[in-house]
């Protein structure tokens, strides 16, 4: 599972990337100074571990990390490989869940590819080009189809989300009823994919700034997805929430295995099963899973020991089918 980072050149994209990667990617003021797509790891904020800590007070804490993959700016004509966009459209289709950087701030000294700042019309830009990637995909399959003359429903499906895009309409706004994302799962579709808005904005906002983001806001929440406003040059209030969201949209969540040498988060799906989320730590506990010894995070807080958690009632001895609860403190037990 895999999150980019999108946007025109020079929005702060490679910044962004070196401060939750601790990666040291190329971050240039001219067009293109990355390339190939430079690839980190973050961790993922979680108050819980701290919390526990407290508790336990164990050698180290572990947090749960997710992959993170900083893509080259595109611009515009990117879906007929201006500036070598077809290279980086590829590059977001190999990702889950995408965060779009918005250049907000005013710095005359980083230049801009349009030549002034206007953050929708930005955005507009980049929505287009993978708009028209879309419709290039939905494209080819419908030929493919008719072609082998089986029209069947994911033809009308096809159709429908051809005539929405036209309208210069993102798929992730598409009316989906039950079960018609399958039809479209393994187009890899750019514009379906979970987003994420980010305003980076000068040190502090101005009218003009103010008068963007209203506007932004209003077109973000059209579609459903989330706005987070920060500065970069100056702080990274924001940065926990895009990274806390970033991991629910990659639909992941966490359960923890607690100890006095550590304390650590395991990233699993949601749902996932107690036994599914065994091979997490080790694929022989999946092998020999027994049953699984849990408590929940909350009742844990509460009582402030697994011996009172005992006491109180409170510890469930899990089978295979038992779907883990997010923050659930799970200990495995299997045959060696």
């Amino acid at each position: 599972m895999k999150c980019g980072i999108i946007g025109l050149p020079n929005t702060g994209k490679s910044t962004f990337f070196n401060l939750i990667s601790n990666s040291k990617a190329l971050s240039e003021n001219f067009p293109f100074c990355t390339i190939e797509p430079n690839y980190g790891i973050t961790k993922v904020p979680d108050e819980r571990l701290h919390e526990l800590k407290k508790i336990i007070n164990p050698t180290k804490i572990i947090p749960s990390e997710i992959k993170i993959v900083d893509i080259a700016g595109l611009i515009k004509g990117s879906h007929k490989g201006e500036g070598l966009g077809n290279r980086f459209l590829s590059h977001i289709r190999e990702t889950n869940v995408i965060i779009h950087m918005i250049r907000f701030f005013n710095d005359i000294s980083v230049m801009h590819v349009e030549g002034s700042v206007n953050p929708i019309r930005d955005k507009e830009i980049i929505d287009m080009e993978l708009q028209f990637k879309d419709l290039e995909t939905i494209e080819k399959r419908l030929k493919k189809i008719h072609t082998k003359n089986k029209v069947n429903k994911s033809t009308h499906i096809l159709k429908s989300i051809f005539s929405f895009l036209k309208k210069g309409k993102n798929i992730r706004m598409y009316p989906f009823q039950k079960d018609d994302k399958e039809h479209i799962k393994d187009l890899q579709l750019l514009t379906v994919k979970p987003i994420i808005y980010v305003c980076n904005i000068d040190d502090e906002l101005n009218y003009t700034t103010n008068s963007y983001i209203e506007n932004m806001k209003k077109m973000v929440k059209m579609e459903n997805s989330t706005l987070v406003i920060l500065s970069l040059k100056k702080n990274y209030i924001g940065i926990d929430k895009i990274l806390k969201k970033t991991y629910k949209l990659l639909n992941l969540q966490s359960f923890f295995t607690v100890g006095k040498k550590e304390i650590r988060s395991w990233s699993v799906p949601n749902p996932c099963t107690v036994y599914e989320a065994s091979s997490a730590i080790h694929t022989d506990f999946k092998k020999g899973f027994i049953r699984a010894k849990v408590i929940h995070y909350d009742d844990f807080i509460k009582y402030r020991s697994e011996e009172n958690v005992k006491k109180a009632g409170k510890i469930l001895l899990a089978g295979k089918n038992y779907l883990i609860q997010d923050g659930d403190i799970i200990h495995f037990r299997f045959n060696q």
